[in-house]
């Protein structure tokens, strides 16, 4: 009998080990006393950070490399296994090489390479890291981003200084209190009603995407609303569609600036005329779970280096999202793949 299908895998940015909770970042005795043998994960200016070449773990620094105490712009990440782990802004050490690599959506990238490391970005990256890497990533990129859209009070426009170890901010003015905001977006893969779980799902792409690029749709949640009342309004807006049976899948922080993508999928009529959202939905069409199974192995045709087949034995090209995002991650359990 056919079950309703869920995620199947945890997203890969959802995945982290480090014990963060509260009480450790405001026990400044433990965490000067534990400094001394703390690891450094370095951001640049770009929210790229050092990995070791060929393998999917960070390549933290040393604690004593930057003093004998946490310098005021160090923030503390979590503890794992026994070790203290903080981020700080960084750079490669000396001069760099350029080196390519497959990058977000699968396209090619350009990436510094120093002494065995390649400093690179957590949207093209991340799903290679180990669960530790990752999540001590997607938390520091997070944290950096929101640090520096909140330098200013939005009460007196003083400038704000970072407190409780980077997890929050305080005016210089007014003396008031700011935490890293996080902006919850739907995202939901909208399949037809032919038996529990459909055979055709319905994709789109944005006219900013690079060619042949398509995904579910997804839409940030407005003040006042439900996150079921969000999915109903968004694909009624983006592609003139109107779903039903709305059921939670699961989430994935999304810190491109700030946000965490909260996964739904929906029931929609295959006849139903789709409109796509003037200067936001470029195309938007039905396929089959055929057809998303042929992408997936077109995929892994380009990471191999070989040419990708027309999908159905046609002309479209279609390139799903990356794998750092929940989207790929909805659209493998759903094709079964």
């Amino acid at each position: 009998m056919e079950t309703p299908f869920g995620l199947g895998a945890l997203p890969t940015l959802s995945r982290s080990t480090a014990d963060r909770q509260e009480s450790l970042r405001t026990n400044p005795d433990r965490l000067a006393e534990r400094w001394p043998n703390a690891r450094i994960v370095l951001l640049d200016e770009h929210a790229r950070t050092p990995v070791v070449e060929g393998s999917g773990t960070l390549a933290t620094r040393k604690s004593q490399e930057f003093g004998t105490a946490p310098p005021a712009e160090a923030v503390f990440l979590g503890e794992w296994q026994g070790t203290d782990y903080w981020s700080m802004p960084g750079r490669p050490a000396g001069e760099t090489e350029t080196v390519e690599m497959a990058g977000s959506w699968g396209v090619i990238e350009q990436v510094a390479r120093h002494e065995g490391e390649i400093w690179v970005d957590l949207r093209g990256y991340g799903d290679l890291l180990d669960d530790t890497s990752a999540g001590l990533f997607t938390t520091a990129q997070a944290l950096q981003a929101w640090r520096r859209q909140a330098k200013f009070c939005t009460r007196c426009g003083s400038l704000t200084e970072l407190i409780q170890l980077g997890w929050a901010s305080k005016c210089t003015g007014c003396g008031r209190e700011e935490y890293p905001r996080t902006d919850p977006a739907v995202i939901c893969l909208v399949h037809d009603d032919a038996g529990v779980n459909g055979e055709h799902v319905l994709l789109a792409r944005q006219p900013i995407w690079p060619p042949d690029r398509y995904s579910i749709l997804a839409g940030f949640v407005e003040a006042g609303e439900s996150l079921e009342g969000c999915v109903e309004r968004e694909i009624r807006e983006e592609v003139g569609v109107e779903v039903r049976d709305v059921r939670y899948l699961g989430s994935q922080p999304w810190p491109f600036p700030r946000s965490i993508m909260l996964g739904f999928t929906a029931r929609a009529d295959i006849s139903s005329t789709i409109v796509p959202a003037e200067g936001e939905i470029e195309e938007a069409f039905w396929v089959s779970r055929e057809e998303v199974r042929a992408a997936f192995a077109n995929s892994q045709l380009r990471n191999a280096g070989a040419v990708p087949t027309p999908i159905a034995g046609g002309t479209r090209q279609l390139v799903l999202p990356g794998n750092s995002s929940i989207a790929r991650v909805m659209l493998a359990a759903w094709a079964g793949v």
